[in-house]
Order: C-alpha cells, then sequence, then structure tokens
C-alpha cells in the first residue's frame, strides 16, 4: 500500500483508496450549478488560476502562513497584460478583409491584397452574442482578413495573442502560422500561445498579422491582438506549496500539499447529496483545510482564502458592491454586481450577474476578514499576516474585487488542526418558467434567507461531512462492484459535474423541477436528449430528479403551449424556460426518450404514478412512433454532428424501445387492447429491423447504406427494461464487430467519422454479455480521461485518434457512464 493510500484508508476508509496515477482533464472545486463552478483546469491546484467551467477566470486563492512564511497552495497569480497590439475592443482599427476565398498565399507576407476591402473591426455575422461587440463589419461565413502593425521593441516576457474567434481559426504573423484551431471557438477575449516559429519572425516597424475565420453555427467572430504577460516579481512573488497529492470523491476533491514544515490537506466538498433535496439544492460548498506538522516541532499557521468578485459577473469590468456582517456566529462577506439584473441574461457561455457571492466562517477561526484588490489581499496577508478593515458598500469591478477571510489555525503539532470555510452563492430566482420566476428548491416556500443556510452548513458541518464520506463509499462502491476498478475511477470523476449542470426548482404546483443546461452545445433550457443521456445516475440515486427533468416537457405539451404530436427538444433557453428555441425538432429522437425514461422510472421506482399523470400524453407520442418511428426521416437527432441522416437504424431501435416501453405501461396498467397492439407492432417492426438492417458480421448505420455501422446503444434498455423484443444474438454480433472497430481513445460513433461520445459507448459497453468485453469496451474512454491532451472539465464529444476535445464540456450527459450501475439495480 502506498503512502497516499495510506492516507486515504485513513480519512476514508479502504473501499475508496484510489490509484493515485488517476488525472482527471479537470477537478472540480466549487459545484453548485451551472452558475455557481469553480474547476481547477489541470494537475497543481496553484498551477493557474481556477476557472469557471467555460474557462473564464473565476479566481479563489488560497496562502498558508507558517511562522510568517506564506506559501501559495490554490490558484496563481493572475499576470499583469500588457497591451502591445490592441483589439477592437480597446481601440479603434480596419483591417483589409475578403469573404471570397483568395489565392492560396493569401496569408504569405509580401501578398498583394488587390481587390480586397477595407473594414473596421471586429468582423462579425449580423448575429452576434451578448460578449461580442455589435460594432465594426459583417461577413456572412467566412472572413480572411490582413492587418498591420507597428512594433518599437520586442523584448517580450510572454507574448500571446489577445483572440476572440467563434468559431474555427488560423492566424498568421509574418506570413508564419501563429496559431490555429478547428472544431472549437472562444467565448470572450482569451489569451492563446503563439508559435515558437512567428514569435521568431516579429521585428521592429511593420508586421503583418493575417487571420481566417469560418463560422460553423450560430454568431461568428474575430478580433485579435497580441498582449504581454509580466509576472510577478521581487516582494510579489510567493512560494507555491509543493503538492504531493490529488484524490476524487463522488463529492470531495482532496489535495495535499508540502508547505515547509507542515503538510496541508484542502478538501472541496459539494454535498451534491440525491437523496436530500434541501442539502443537493442548498448553494452551499465547504473548503476544509486540514493541517500538520511534518517535523514534529509546533508552527504557527494561518490560512488565507480569498474569492473574487468575478463570481458574480459575467464580464469582468461590470460593477461589484460589498457587504460584511456578523451573524449566526459566522463572518460573512458578499459580492454581487451593482446593477441587478435578474434573470435578464441568458445563453450559453455566459456568467451569472445577478445576486451575491458569499464567503463565510466560524467567528472563533476568523482572525481578518476585508476586501480588496485581489492582489492587495495577498500582499497583505503573504508579507503582514493581516487583511486590512472591512470597507463595506465599495463600488469596483468584479476582477479588480476580491473578498478574504483568515482562517487562523493557531499552534500546530504533529496532530494537526483543522479547520473550514463556507462559500455559498444566492442567486434570489434562479429560472423563469414560462413567463414565472421561480424560487431554487431551498427557499422553495420564499421563507428562507442564505444567512439562515449559512448558519445551517455550518452548525451541521460534521453531520454534513459524514453523510458526504457515505455517499463517497456509497458511489464508489456501487461501480466497483458492477463495472471494475477502473470504471468506478471514472463514474466517481463525473458525479459532481452530471449534478452540477443542472438547477433545483419548485415549480408553480410545488414539484420539483430538475432543469439542466446545455453546456458549450447550444444553452438550451431542459433538453430532452440531454436528460435522455445522463438520465442513469438519476434513476439509480434518485428518479426524483430524473421526473423533475421531464415534468417541463409534458407540461409544455399539456398545457397547450406546444401543440406538435411528438415531444419538445427543450423548453428555452437557460436560464428563461418559455418555449422551445432551439430551430429545429428531433420528433422521434425525444418522443422515444420520454416513453423509455417513464417506463423505466416505473422500473426503478416500483410504481405506476408518474405514466399515469401524463398517460394521455404519452400516447399522443406513441402514436406519433407507430406512423414515423420505425424508418425515421430526414429528421435531426441527437447523433447529428456529421449531418442530417435519413433511414438512421440506432434511431429506428429508439422508437421501438420507446413503443415496447409504452406497451409495457398500457399492460400494467390495465389497457390490453393497446398493449397487445402495440406489442403486435413492436414484434413486426424488430424482425423488419434484423432484415433490413443486416450487414454481414454487423447492422448497418442505415436502411439504405451497406457497409457502414454505428453504435447502436439504445438496445441497451432492451436488456435493461426485460423488453426482450430482439433475439440476444443482436446485441453480441453488434459487441463483436465493436471490438473490431477501437481506436486508441475509444469505438468511434459510427463509420463516418473517428470521434466519439464517451456517454454511449458506456451504454454500448453495457450491452455486452460478459465482464471482459465490457472492460475492453471503456478501457479506451479511461485513457481518453486520464489522457486527454484538453485540461477542461470533461468533454463528452472527443477524437478516438488523438484523445482531444471536439466540442462541449460540464455538460450533465456523463451521468449516463452509471448505466452499468443502473443495470445491476434493475436486475
Amino acid at each position: 500500500m502506498t503512502k497516499g493510500c495510506f492516507f486515504a484508508v485513513i480519512l476514508f476508509g479502504l473501499n475508496t483508496c484510489f490509484a493515485q496515477n488517476f488525472r482527471p482533464p479537470a477537478v472540480p472545486l466549487i459545484t453548485v450549478d451551472p452558475y455557481t463552478s469553480v474547476w481547477s483546469f489541470g494537475s497543481e491546484l496553484n498551477g493557474s488560476p481556477t476557472k469557471h467551467w467555460t474557462g473564464k477566470p473565476n479566481p479563489i486563492d488560497g496562502l498558508i502562513r507558517v511562522d510568517g512564511k506564506t506559501f501559495r497552495f490554490m490558484g496563481a497569480a493572475v499576470p499583469v497584460l500588457k497591451t502591445i497590439v490592441g483589439t477592437a475592443k480597446v481601440e479603434e482599427y480596419e483591417a483589409v478583409y475578403t469573404t471570397e476565398k483568395p489565392a492560396a498565399d493569401w496569408n504569405k507576407e509580401n501578398f498583394k491584397a488587390t481587390g480586397w476591402k477595407s473594414g473596421k473591426a471586429p468582423f462579425g455575422t449580423k448575429d452576434r452574442n451578448d460578449n461580442m461587440l455589435k460594432t465594426g463589419t459583417v461577413f456572412p461565413k467566412e472572413v480572411w482578413y490582413r492587418r498591420e502593425f507597428s512594433l518599437d521593441n520586442v523584448n517580450f516576457e510572454k507574448i500571446g495573442l489577445n483572440i476572440f474567434h467563434d468559431d474555427d481559426v488560423a492566424v498568421f504573423i509574418n506570413g508564419v502560422s501563429a496559431y490555429e484551431c478547428a472544431n472549437c471557438f472562444t467565448g470572450g477575449y482569451e489569451t492563446k500561445k503563439i508559435s515558437e516559429a512567428a514569435k521568431k519572425t516579429l521585428r521592429k516597424g511593420k508586421n503583418t498579422l493575417a487571420a481566417f475565420c469560418k463560422n460553423g453555427a450560430g454568431p461568428g467572430y474575430i478580433d485579435i491582438g497580441l498582449t504581454d504577460e509580466i509576472a510577478p516579481k521581487g516582494a510579489d512573488v510567493i512560494i507555491a506549496a509543493k503538492q504531493t497529492s490529488m484524490m476524487m470523491k463522488a463529492t470531495q476533491s482532496i489535495y495535499t500539499f508540502d508547505a515547509g514544515t507542515v503538510q496541508i490537506t484542502a478538501s472541496f466538498v459539494a454535498p451534491l447529496l440525491m437523496d436530500n433535496l434541501a442539502l443537493l439544492s442548498r448553494p452551499v460548498n465547504y473548503i476544509v483545510y486540514d493541517v500538520k506538522s511534518k517535523d514534529g516541532k509546533v508552527h504557527d499557521v494561518q490560512i488565507l482564502t480569498s474569492v473574487s468578485g468575478l463570481l458574480a459577473v459575467n464580464e469582468g469590468n461590470q460593477e461589484v458592491t460589498e457587504r460584511a456582517g456578523k451573524d449566526g456566529g459566522l463572518v460573512t462577506l458578499a459580492i454581487g454586481s451593482l446593477d441587478q439584473k435578474v434573470l435578464q441574461r441568458k445563453g450559453d457561455d455566459v456568467r451569472i450577474d445577478w445576486g451575491y457571492a458569499y464567503l463565510a466562517a466560524s467567528e472563533k477561526t476568523v482572525s481578518g476578514s476585508a476586501f480588496g484588490t485581489p492582489a492587495g489581499l495577498i500582499k497583505s496577508f503573504s508579507q503582514k499576516g493581516v487583511l486590512d478593515p472591512i470597507n463595506t458598500m465599495v463600488i469596483g469591478t468584479g476582477e479588480t474585487r476580491a473578498m478574504g477571510i483568515i482562517s487562523n489555525l493557531g499552534k500546530v503539532d504533529a496532530k494537526g488542526s483543522s479547520n473550514h470555510v463556507l462559500l455559498g452563492y444566492d442567486d434570489e430566482f434562479s429560472v423563469q418558467y414560462f413567463e414565472k420566476n421561480l424560487l431554487p428548491w431551498w427557499n422553495k416556500n420564499g421563507d428562507k434567507t442564505i444567512q439562515g443556510e449559512l448558519k445551517e452548513a455550518e452548525n451541521k458541518f460534521s453531520q454534513i461531512i459524514n453523510d458526504c464520506k457515505a455517499v463517497d463509499l456509497k458511489v464508489y462502491d456501487d461501480a466497483l462492484k458492477s463495472g471494475g476498478k477502473s470504471y468506478a475511477e471514472l463514474c466517481v470523476a463525473v458525479y459532481r459535474q452530471a449534478i452540477a449542470a443542472h438547477k433545483l426548482v419548485a415549480g408553480p404546483d410545488g414539484v420539483p423541477l430538475f432543469l439542466s443546461k446545455e453546456n458549450f452545445s447550444n444553452g438550451s433550457i431542459g433538453t430532452v436528449d440531454i436528460t435522455y443521456p445522463s438520465a442513469p445516475l438519476f434513476l439509480v440515486y434518485n428518479p426524483t430528479l430524473l421526473k423533475g427533468m421531464m415534468e417541463p416537457i409534458f407540461y409544455y405539451s399539456e398545457s397547450g403551449k406546444w401543440k406538435k404530436p411528438f415531444a419538445a427538444h427543450d423548453v428555452g433557453t437557460y436560464p428563461l424556460a418559455n418555449g422551445q428555441t432551439y430551430d429545429e425538432d428531433m420528433p422521434v429522437e425525444e418522443s422515444g426518450n420520454m416513453l423509455i425514461l417513464t417506463y423505466a422510472i416505473s422500473k426503478a421506482e416500483k410504481n405506476l404514478e408518474f405514466a399515469k399523470k401524463h398517460w394521455e400524453t404519452l400516447t399522443v407520442w406513441a402514436n406519433y412512433l407507430k406512423k414515423e418511428g420505425f424508418d425515421p426521416a430526414n429528421q435531426l437527432c441527437t447523433d447529428d454532428f456529421a449531418g442530417h441522416l435519413a433511414h438512421n437504424t440506432n434511431l429506428s431501435i429508439k422508437a421501438i424501445m420507446g413503443l415496447a416501453s409504452y406497451a409495457k405501461l398500457a399492460e400494467q396498467l390495465g389497457q390490453k387492447k393497446e398493449a397487445d397492439e402495440v406489442n403486435a407492432l413492436v414484434k413486426e417492426f424488430a424482425k423488419k429491423w434484423m432484415e433490413m438492417a443486416a450487414d454481414g458480421n454487423h447492422y448497418a448505420l442505415t436502411f439504405d447504406k451497406k457497409g457502414t455501422w454505428s453504435q447502436k446503444y439504445n438496445l441497451v434498455w432492451d436488456k435493461l427494461l426485460g423488453l426482450n423484443v430482439f433475439p440476444k444474438e443482436v446485441a453480441k454480433k453488434e459487441i463483436n464487430f465493436y471490438l473490431t472497430k477501437q481506436l486508441a481513445f475509444g469505438l468511434p460513433l459510427d463509420s463516418r467519422k473517428t470521434y466519439t461520445k464517451s456517454d454511449w459507448i458506456f451504454w454500448t459497453a453495457t450491452l455486452a454479455d460478459n465482464q471482459k468485453d465490457f472492460e475492453a469496451l471503456i478501457k479506451p474512454v479511461y485513457k481518453y480521461v486520464t489522457e486527454t491532451p484538453d485540461r477542461i472539465p470533461l468533454s463528452d464529444w472527443h477524437e478516438t485518434t488523438d484523445g482531444k476535445s471536439v466540442g462541449f464540456r460540464a455538460r450533465s450527459v456523463v451521468g449516463g457512464y452509471y448505466m452499468k450501475v443502473l443495470e445491476a439495480k434493475l436486475k
């Protein structure tokens, strides 16, 4: 047993000792909902500033002072960015451009841009999102532009591009490739590395920047400048504590560091306990500090936790206000936007800018608290061990203000000392639901306050921590028993991501609504084909949450607001759930999803109440599938990345599974005639499917194109729900075929491309009739999760050739990893 594992055994029990080499692409630190989200994007907690899941800065800094010597264990100094060449956001500039494909040498230094137009930057499509400047020049789909700039100095510390591109981009400096990114975009202005070859071309005097941008979907935008990153110097440099371990649990991320003569363990605890909706929805997380002497001597220890105002704004230049108080034995600090526009901002790559972020700790443990500039708080603590007095109601901006608390651990010996702080967020109203603003579930009756929730979180700290440890044990052990060690680690890695991509609110009738945000996809709220892949996790641990995902779609139809004979795709754009905003329907996809999940809920809960409640609507959707489901037309489905696809055999399976689920429900509800008729139709469909999809040693991607293949992940419900529609040989044949098609980082989604969706791989793997084949199919996914070069919250859409993200991140669909655990539950 390794030293790290021994430490884990002492704290958490034998069965939760994970391999110390498990490296997630990013580590969740604060996970409340799609807005209140802080992650570490790397291997070391103190290797870079902490971020929101979108990649925007959400700095939380942690410093420990040991006998007057300061070490940093969380976050990193935010660099000072000196503008070298301004973007359109900071200065007006013009460039020559064309929207017609130019000659091959368009990016070369001496290219003559004859016939090109001159236009003001930035360059963007007619439609632009909230983060894009609305000025500049419009391009329809693609743009090529060239800009000249002069330098009077080329001695830079760390020069980089200041770029906002949406979508694909290629940048050249003096004819040399500086930066390229395909199948990707930024949601705002970000700093990107310049290639070494391009850096070498920079010279005093005239230089040329050439860029290409292609808009794939939604708003398009390109604007580029140059910045120099100035590192801290002299007294501003703080020693980095040495990270010695990192462990992930379902509800906790635990880091251990050597900080001179002491060891500090920082545990980030999110009490996302699915059997306790009040606690699940409480917007409060803990950071727990355990410190002990390494040399047997007694040491004087204080810890600074500093939280940026960026947690409460969408843009760093938005003004914030501050307030502080002592209530119920807590020292409490809060930062919120000055202009409280509640529920007025919607979209995908956006952050909350209403409500207040909170930092609190027991008055008994606090030796100092203050608001100030982020650098000022850190410098004061590092050099003096104190913070300046609190200044309330100071108006600054999100990026220039922070709140800090010093936790005094006092004299620390080898036995150690423990302390903690609380981080919370009060959004007041969480979503708008068909024109009505809804309260979060924790305040469903409107009679609670965030101060009360913080006090309750503090008073029940020990109990909640123990409950979290119990959940950590259960989640890991459930996955270990059903799928093995690697599978268990993967399930642990996605637990918080899957839950915190939702918001739990109280519906108008008091029913819990668990609304998803389609993160880094399109920002939709309550998307059915997000609910469907997410479902296994919630079917295992609390089907009430799955019902809370589905209720808005049922209400949309049953209220008459959605008049079509199939299920809607979504109910809006987060956080406004006022009706579908996606511009295309998915009739077979979403109707099949809703029917299957309704029957799955009845199996998990062992009752028919949910189906009874929505039986008329389910019947409407089933009738649609009877007519249109078997051989789907050229309509959109959830796997539309490579384009629309008619005669989709996997989508056909979904319709068949949906109808088979409906027939089971009809039978159990005493509707024998309907059940018999639908069962006969399902039997007929299955027979035709096997004949029409047959393609030698496997089944084809579409009924009309042989020599193709796809993952038939929808077939897993035949096994799990006991539908028994297809002979077992169908799944066996597919699994045997898939094992011959795997690449280094997973099984491709289908024969059209080499990319995949990792959530579907777990569904496909669960089709296997033996553990060996299951583990063979998930092994490359483990490799992807632990070796992907993209250090971002887990992307469910990745390349199987190199492990790079293709798109999406931080989405709830990774709840689908729990399909093997669900199989064990439903046996």
